[in-house]
């Protein structure tokens, strides 16, 4: 059965009756994905993944009962397992020296084995995550009470607890691609990018976070353009807020699902804003449950390099509501500054954003997206419809600057500090859309299969081996090199 294009602008704005069947090559895309973030659950060593260490900590915080942290002296966390904390603190440390780095499988026996040295418990700090709700942690840390249970030692367990994760990751962007009304290959092409893989095969809470992210955007597009069936109703209203305690900046992607122009007493969009006014209520809600404390943690200036603490949210506000135009001009100014930067990290930038694909790799990737456009959405809109989704998608990306601003920035900063390209997953897949035809151009399916698939794979070597076989260095991010045909066609260490 085909896909009945349906016109969604001007007079003609009947409901979708269905979404398109999957096709053979949509199948493929997504077992590609699939087996890219397996992989990387399994070769990526121990805490590189950015801030896998405290994602590790408030995951495992959880398989204890703690909901919420305590301070201990300028610390913020709880008590941990010694046997537990020592993978980081010991076996696999993040903060080394500024010299090549390469892993053996030795540490993994090493560390494997190592528990019964290490008896009791300590405090483990973890400001940085110390106030996300446990929801982002279910997964994960499910896996790692699966590994418990199974009788792993503690490394066992973090790799049960990334494996997991993984899953629900994975399970997310499923259900995601199955309630799109339309516009499924934009999504596929967003999580076709190694960072997608990579985060997701991790214990970092990205894969609850960009899952949430795709599926509330699912959801709400399929409340709007094919009715408010109950289940599709239940489905909005308890997305809502789980996507709201996933990060609040990201609710707003609901809003996708409004039709422009709009019907009167249209139902549809009332359910999309309730949903929406559900995910405010949970987010406050947990705040308040919560302490609604702002854990202050220090940061490295990137433009001075000094350590230096991120601002009091309330102070930092206070600066920016005195003078909303000077803060525009930081915003901007930051956005232009940082474009490159977003732009190479949301295609893939492994370990602590260390290491760089090949060069060739990233227009690769443009290719890859540009393929995604062009295969179509399935559906005719207006442009309304479509500058709609253009606001949207920019609304969602300022609040993410705005928010690093005012919780992970010096103050008073004329900067903004702390902002990855990762970050902007969950509004990638709506761009897309909104930029993308109804009907595919030929040959673009096929293109963004080539593409994506070549870039996994180029992806996965470029982890193998700068972990495993040549070693890399985390100093600066950027590698030393001596040649652009070597950065072309090599990953950063090999620079």
């Amino acid at each position: 059965m085909r896909n009945e294009r349906t016109q969604f602008g001007g007079r003609a704005r009947a409901d979708m009756l269905f979404a398109a069947p999957w096709s053979v090559p949509e199948k493929l895309l997504l077992a590609a994905i699939v087996a890219a973030t397996l992989f990387f659950a399994a070769v990526t060593p121990p805490f590189q993944a950015p801030d896998e260490n405290q994602h590790y900590m408030k995951a495992l915080s959880l398989t204890q009962g703690d909901l919420l942290t305590r301070q201990q002296d300028d610390a913020i966390g709880t008590d941990l397992p010694r046997a537990a904390l020592a993978i980081h603190a010991v076996d696999f440390p993040t903060d080394v020296p500024a010299t090549p780095r390469r892993f053996a499988p030795d540490q993994l026996t090493n560390s494997w084995s190592a528990d019964d040295k290490r008896p009791g418990t300590a405090f483990a700090d973890f400001p940085n995550v110390a106030s996300y709700a446990p929801s982002l942690y279910a997964p994960g840390a499910a896996g790692l009470a699966l590994g418990q249970s199974l009788g792993l030692p503690a490394l066992g367990a973090f790799y049960t607890g990334r494996l997991v994760n993984a899953l629900a990751g994975i399970i997310l962007l499923i259900a995601a691609l199955r309630l799109l009304p339309f516009g499924r290959n934009a999504l596929l092409a967003t999580a076709l990018l190694p960072t997608f893989a990579y985060q997701t095969g991790s214990l970092s809470p990205d894969a609850v976070i960009n899952g949430f992210g795709f599926l509330g955007l699912a959801i709400a597009l399929r409340v709007g353009f094919m009715g408010a069936a109950p289940a599709r109703t239940a489905a909005l209203l308890v997305t809502g807020p789980l996507l709201a305690l996933c990060k609040g900046v990201y609710l707003p992607l609901m809003a996708a699902g409004l039709r422009w122009p709009q019907t009167r007493g249209d139902m549809r969009s009332w359910l999309i804003l309730g949903a929406m006014a559900f995910g405010v209520f949970a987010f406050i809600g947990w705040m308040h449950y919560s302490g609604g404390s702002q854990a202050l943690y220090h940061i490295q200036s990137r433009r001075t390099g000094e350590t230096m603490m991120t601002a009091p949210l309330r102070d930092q506000l206070a600066i920016v509501l005195a003078d909303p135009v000077a803060y525009a001009h930081i915003l901007l100014s930051s956005v232009i500054e940082r474009a490159p930067v977003y732009a190479l990290q949301i295609v893939g930038r492994f370990g602590w954003n260390a290491i760089l694909l090949p060069l060739l790799a990233y227009p690769l990737a443009a290719l890859m997206l540009g393929a995604g456009v062009a295969s179509g959405s399935g559906a005719r809109f207006g442009i309304a419809q479509r500058l709609w989704w253009l606001v949207v998608a920019a609304g969602v990306a300022l609040l993410i600057e705005t928010a690093m601003y005012l919780t992970g920035t010096p103050l008073g900063a004329d900067y903004v500090q702390g902002t990855q390209g990762r970050y902007f997953l969950p509004v990638l897949p709506l761009l897309l859309l909104a930029l993308s035809p109804a009907d595919p151009v030929r040959g673009a399916q096929r293109l963004l299969g080539i593409t994506g698939i070549a870039l996994l794979l180029i992806a996965a070597v470029t982890v193998f081996d700068s972990f495993w076989v040549h070693g890399f260095i985390t100093s600066d991010g950027m590698p030393p090199h001596d040649g652009i045909a070597r950065a072309l066609l090599l990953p950063s260490p090999r620079w």
